[in-house]
Parts: structure tokens; sequence; C-alpha cells
């Protein structure tokens, strides 16, 4: 049986390439060749930019794209204090954490203590995958369960154990047997209630189910923005009652802060701390290193020490010496250009320009979000909520064209998914504004 090729949010349709200018054309049938169909691009015209400065990126005529969606290099691309850091270090010593080490444990302990007090422990990793895969180990071993609770478009990652938990990939990547999946936390969707009890209801019902089946639930594993569900972060608080449920049947509560972590939410260095929680285990990726392949779990010391008495854990060249040196580095420029307190700043500006959009506009529904981690909605109709995917893909490419990146997030892809560098400041938030009520403009 021949399954159909899996759907992408603001995937570009390979069927359309003969449209494309000849350079472009040519990468793209060597990526085919070279790389295979799995690899997919952005864009109905794939964007190849040549370097990156800040919150800009710059193809090969120097034309300038604002980026309004990668959180991976956190600190703004090619950050000129990491790249240093990156560049010296690599110059002394790279090798693994089998040898002793200052730096490793200097940054341990500066990271720890962005942290609640009851978490001490950090393992290191080079991927967020690989960060949420532990974290799933780690979780089972000490509960000696093996159930665990998602949302029902969560993304976690690309390993064997984290695409089990990413129902956001699609249908041919079947969810693990023992993974169950709940609504997402659509405030929309509670009828007037108090969307926390909501979430905590289905989470209870969800391990009601697992346990009439002789399944013992491990943990409930969220980003606390729900970014691939449609960027839920309100009202702030919402995920105690999901932790206490969680903790009552002794199973753990895990925070994946590989997208809303490192100050993005502008109030909180962490996107948990918004709603007053200790998860047991965090996670986070990439945006640690500003791109530079550097992850971690961290953990409250009692869920950690029992899986290390047990199991001997390595990970060869997680937290090598050039990645704990750009993670360093990260750090650094997060407190020194206030990059949290930007945030804060600049994401009020952004939302408080979408609701005016929202006036203006019919099709926008709803605005969201929490510092620089927003969500603008488009609907059919307003009053029923009717997504309206379709609108929101040709607001996206419509940005692409006048050079503004962004992407687009749900189930239905109706949400713009607005996630900047963090240094994107008010007069890069206005100029994404201008241009966003330039396209909704010509599209109507």
């Amino acid at each position: 049986m021949t399954k159909t090729a899996p759907v992408m949010i603001n995937g570009f349709d390979p069927a359309k390439l003969a449209s494309l200018p000849e350079r472009e054309r040519r990468l793209i049938e060597r990526r085919q060749a070279l790389l295979g169909p799995s690899y997919r691009l952005f864009y109905e015209e794939p964007v190849h930019p040549v370097r990156g400065e800040g919150v800009w990126l710059y193809d090969a005529e120097d034309n300038a794209y604002l980026d309004v969606y990668n959180n991976v290099p956190s600190v703004g691309h090619c950050h000129p204090h990491v790249a240093q850091a990156v560049a010296k270090q690599a110059l002394v010593l790279n090798t693994h954490t089998r040898y002793l080490d200052e730096n490793i444990l200097n940054y341990a302990e500066r990271l720890l203590a962005t942290f609640p007090e009851e978490i001490t422990r950090v393992m290191f990793t080079c991927t967020g995958s690989e960060a949420v895969d532990l974290a799933l180990r780690v979780a089972r071993h000490y509960t000696g369960g093996t159930g665990i609770i998602i949302t029902e478009n969560a993304y976690h990652g690309v390993t064997a154990a984290a695409v089990e938990i990413s129902p956001s990939l699609g249908p041919n990547v079947p969810l693990g047997q023992h993974v169950f999946t709940v609504p997402a936390p659509d405030p929309a969707n509670a009828n007037g209630r108090d969307v926390g009890e909501v979430l905590a209801e289905e989470v209870e019902k969800a391990i009601a189910f697992m346990m009439r089946h002789g399944i013992r639930p491990a943990a409930f594993i969220a980003d606390s923005i729900f970014s691939t569900d449609g960027i839920f972060p309100d009202p702030a608080g919402f995920l105690q009652k999901t932790v206490d449920v969680m903790h009552a049947h002794g199973a753990l509560y895990i925070a994946d802060e590989v997208q809303p972590g490192f100050g993005r939410t502008g109030t909180h260095m962490w996107g948990f701390e918004r709603h007053g929680i200790v998860p047991d285990i965090a996670v986070m990726g990439k945006p640690m290193g500003n791109g530079i392949p550097i992850a971690a779990a961290v953990m409250k010391a009692e869920v950690q020490d029992r899986f290390g008495r047990d199991i001997r854990y390595f990970n060869t060249f997680g937290a090598n010496h050039v990645s704990i040196a750009a993670a360093s580095a990260v750090l650094d420029v997060i407190r020194d250009e206030k990059l949290m307190e930007n945030a804060a700043a600049t994401g009020h500006h952004m939302l408080e320009g979408m609701k005016r959009l929202q006036q203006q506009f019919a099709c926008v529904g709803e605005a969201r979000g929490a510092g620089l981690f927003l969500g603008l909605e488009f609907v059919k109709n307003r009053e029923s909520r009717e997504p309206d995917g379709a609108l929101a893909l040709a607001v996206v490419n419509g940005l692409r064209r006048k050079r503004i990146l962004i992407s687009a997030s749900s189930p239905y892809g109706h949400v713009l998914k607005i996630r900047p560098p963090l240094p994107f400041k008010r007069e890069h938030a206005d100029i994404f504004l201008e241009s966003l009520a330039a396209v909704l403009t010509e599209l109507a």
C-alpha cells in the first residue's frame, strides 16, 4: 500500500520546480538527488541565504530578509561574541566529558542558577531531540511507568522515541503504543470554564484509560507555549492543575523548553515559570548555543539519582568544549544586552499592533502571545472561528515576497508562528506589522 506524501505547513511543492529561476532549480535538483525526498524546503519560492547578521538574512544579491521565525539563533544570527568564543575555544581544546574539565562545571552552575532551586542536576546532549529522548528514559526509569501524555498536535523531536510523541509530524509517523493525546488548552474550546481545569480533567481521563489497559503513567510532556498546537500561552498559571494530577499518580511533568526557553516569553527565563510551576525535568535545545549543537535535560536530584545509579550515561560530544563556550557566551549576551527585557517590550508592541489589525481585517481571529512568541489566527468566520489555513499560507508567502520570513502553526496551519531572534526590536516589529497589513490588503 502506497502512503501519501506527508503535508508540511508552508512546504515547497516540488511539482512547481520548473517555475523557479535556473540557479534555484539546479540547487533543488541537487538536494533531491543527494539528500532524498525527506528534506523539505519552506515557501513557494525557497529562500537562499548566504549570510546572516542579527535579525537579518541576506541572499547572494545582498537582499535583506527580516527573520521573524528562527528561534535557534536565539541571540541573533552570527552574534560576534558567540562566534569569537567558539573560534577561541576551537583553537585550544575540544573533547568529551569523560575527562576532567572546569568549563562544563562552570557552565552547569550558571545554567542551573537560572532554574528554581529544586532543579539541581543537568545532563548534556547535542540536540533537543536527544534531550527529550533522555528525559523520557529518565522518567520511565524513575516511575516504573511507560505511559506518556502529550497534546494532540505536539512536536518534540526526531529521534525514534521523540517522533512517537510528535503527532504534528503527520499520519505516516505513528505514535507509540503507550502514548496518549489530550486536546490542546485552547480557551475558546473550554466553554467558559477554567482552561487549566479542563486540561487537567483531560489528563486525568487519559491516565484512567491507560491504567484500565494495564499501563502505568510515566510523564506528561509539553512546551508551555503549545507552539505547534496553535500557540496558547494564557492564562498564565493554568498548568499547575496538570502538574498536580501527574504527581498524584506518581508520574512526572516534563517541560519542553526548546522553543519557549532562554527568556523568549519576556517575563521569565523559562516558559514554565510563567505558570508558577516547577517541572520534574526540563529539556532545552540548540537555542542554548545559538545554533551550535548543544542541548540538555535538567532535573530534580531525586529523579536523576535513581537513573544515575543504575544506568551509565554518556554522550560523546554532548557538552564538548566548543559547544560549552558557545552556550556560555549565549548567557552572557542574554544578560548583557537585556534580551529578556527586550522580548517583553517588543512582544507587547507586536501584540498591540496585531490587535489593531484584528479590528481592520475580518479574516484576523485572535492575536495572542507572550514576549517574542506570538500567534495570529486567520479564520473564515470570527463567530465560529473556522480556521483558514489557505489564507495563512497565502500570507506567509506574501510576506516572503516582501522578504519577511515567517511560518505557520496549528493542525490546520491557520496561525502565524512568530518567534524571531531575541534582539528583534520595535523598529523590526514595525516593518513586520506594516508588511503584514500590506499583504492582507492585497489579498483582500
